[in-house]
Parts: C-alpha cells; structure tokens; sequence
C-alpha cells in the first residue's frame, strides 16, 4: 500500500527545521516502547505551521509534530501541539478515526521545542478536491464518507472522554472573532481594508443560531480533504490529522469551513465552485449540508440556511487571519511550508471574498 509520504512527498530536513537526532532517539527510547535507534528524518512537505516530520529507523517508521523553530518568536497561543495529543488520544475511543498517539515531549530542551510522537500510518491524502482521475460514483462516496466523519465527531460526549475544560465558556463565535482578529493584528504585513470592515460587522450580526450556548461540540477547526487520510482502496477515512486549531465550539462553525470548498474556486485555494457537480458525482452545496443535519439530528435547517452567510463571511475572515499569520511567518522566518509564500498572498483575495459574503448578509 501507498504511505503518506508517497501522496504529499517529503524533503531533506536542514536550515531552521534541523534538530538533534541522537537526542530524539535518546529521548524516544525512553517513552516509546519498542523505538530503537539510529533515526533519520525528512520532512513532510505539506502543511503550513506546526513541521511534520517522517522519522525513519531500522525497524519501524513514526511520524514527529513539532512546534516551529525559534519558539521564541511564536505567536501567543499558536502551535499548542500538546492540545493535538490530547484531543488525539481522546478520541481514539470513539468513532472518529485518529492516529496512535505514542509519546508527548514538552520539554524543550530535548530538541529545541516541544514535539510528538505518533504512528505512520498507510493509506492516501487527496489533495484536489475536484478528485481527477475518479468516477463519479467514487466521488459521491468520498463526499459522503467526508461528510459522515464530521458529523460523527460533532456527535461526541467530549465531557465522557474528559475533554469538558478542552475550550473556553462563553460565546464561541464571539470568543473566536475576538481571537483570530487579535491574530491578524499580530500579524498585518500589509493593510487589508476588507479584513477592518469584518472585524467591526461579524460581532454585529451575529445571528440567533450562533448564539445558542447550547450547541457545544468538539470542533476541528481546519476540516478538510487533505486533512483526511483514506484507505488505500476504500472510501473510508483511517484518520483526520492536524488538529491545531481543534477546540470546544460551535459545530456549524466547523460545518461552515469545510464547506467553504463550494464557494472558493479551484484557482484560488483547491476549492470546487464554478465546477460542474452533478457531472463529478460531487453533491450540491445545499444536499450535503441536508446529509449532515440529518446525521447529526439538526432539524431546523430553515434557518441555518438563512444564517448561512453569516458563517460563510466568518469562515473566510477566519481563514484570511490564519493565512496573513502564514504571511508573517515568511516575513519572519519560520514559515514551515516551501509553499507558504503562496499561502500568504492569498489573504487579501479570501478577505475580499469574505466581505462580499458579508454584504450579502
């Protein structure tokens, strides 16, 4: 079978992403029962904050999530790898697919930040959400499967799993744009006069779904395609990775990014719109947020799509704050991604497309 390294490709690890190895292997050796030395590392070459490393020894491979290097010049609250771990090793007794978690460093000292350790794991990271190369029905079905995944994690007790105190009280959406627009302060390289308007009309128009203190889920934060792991054969998810930005929140938040894919064009960042669905096998907008509800027992789907701009203009604003940090990361240094000098410019186009949502609502 096809590992995920084959989909996504790595590189040779040096510059700024160098580590001690031998320190690693000490260290693993300790707390990862059956690791063994010697280590040789590559890095992962997809993904835009927190370094994601293949490690490979005589006899068994890992995977490594670090915090970028120099910690010194983090933002604050970015890159909280220990909440990954957690929430990871929570959820594998549930229904949602995660890696083995095997071992969490916090102390920096041993590598230079904090890291962990987890399985590697087999099987395919689709990265073109148009799927090429699929039939239609094979399409449907990986939508399907997509769409199954994150209603069953929006349907976890996390209070049984002891993730009660995994986010903050309070109003999600109120909490969350205060967040992401003290980070886009933090992290303004150029003016963007749309990301200033949002900020004054998110929290204004914050509509009575959003409100509802109520509908508390475990949320992602970041679900999407090349944030899933497949079979290698199946249209079965084996894992959802990266759960940096993953919290206590509103499910319609987390539902509302992932379906942002139908309102951005391939062009702009992988998205689907414009494209022709029904010829793909790839659901409507409109059936797949039916397909969730459904799952998840929402009923009054009525208003959600009334509110529905609403969360699509907070979604986008969202991701052009964690974009503009990706652009602050290249202006500083420590982005962790050959492509996150892309990734950065792409802040003023989403927050140009958030806007327009805005307006609408």
């Amino acid at each position: 079978m096809s590992n995920y390294d084959q989909f996504i490709g790595t590189r040779p690890v040096g510059g700024k992403h160098a580590f001690d190895a031998q320190a690693l292997a000490d260290w693993a050796a300790a707390h990862v029962p059956g690791f063994a030395g010697p280590v040789q590392a590559a890095l992962f070459k997809g993904g835009q904050s927190n370094p994601t490393y293949l490690l490979s020894t005589p006899g068994a491979r890992y995977v490594m999530r670090s915090k970028p290097a120099p910690v010194a010049q983090l933002l604050p609250s970015a890159h909280a790898i220990e909440r990954e771990y957690r929430v990871m090793q929570a959820l594998a007794a549930t229904d949602v697919p995660v890696p083995h978690m095997l071992a969490l460093c916090e102390d920096e000292a041993v590598i230079g930040r904090a890291f962990y350790l987890m399985e590697h794991m087999q099987g395919r990271v689709l990265w073109d959400q148009s799927l090429p190369g699929m039939t239609p029905a094979e399409r449907g079905a990986i939508y399907d499967e997509m769409n199954r995944v994150i209603a069953a994690l929006h349907r976890v007790d996390f209070a049984a799993l002891g993730l009660a105190d995994y986010g903050r009280p309070g109003n999600y959406f109120e909490r969350q744009i205060g967040r992401w627009s003290k980070q886009y302060r933090a992290s303004v390289t150029e003016p963007i006069a749309e990301m200033d308007r949002l900020m004054d009309w998110l929290p204004a128009h914050m509509p009575e779904s959003a409100r509802d203190a109520n509908r508390v889920a475990i949320v992602h934060g970041d679900y999407r395609l090349d944030n899933l792991m497949f079979h290698a054969s199946e249209p079965r998810v084996t894992a959802v990775l990266d759960w940096e930005l993953s919290t206590l929140g509103h499910p319609l938040a987390d539902f509302a990014y992932h379906c942002m894919s139908w309102h951005i064009p391939a062009a702009l960042s992988r998205g689907i719109a414009g494209l022709d669905l029904a010829a793909l096998g790839i659901p409507q907008e409109r059936a797949y947020i039916q397909r969730y509800c459904e799952r998840t027992g929402m009923h009054d789907t009525d208003s959600l799509h009334a509110d529905w701009n609403f969360y699509l203009a907070y979604n986008l604003f969202r991701i052009a704050a964690i974009l503009q940090g990706i652009a602050k990361r290249v202006q500083a240094g420590t982005a962790a991604s050959s492509q996150a000098q892309a990734a950065g410019a792409q802040a003023r186009p989403m927050a140009e497309l958030a806007w327009s949502f805005a307006r609408r609502g």
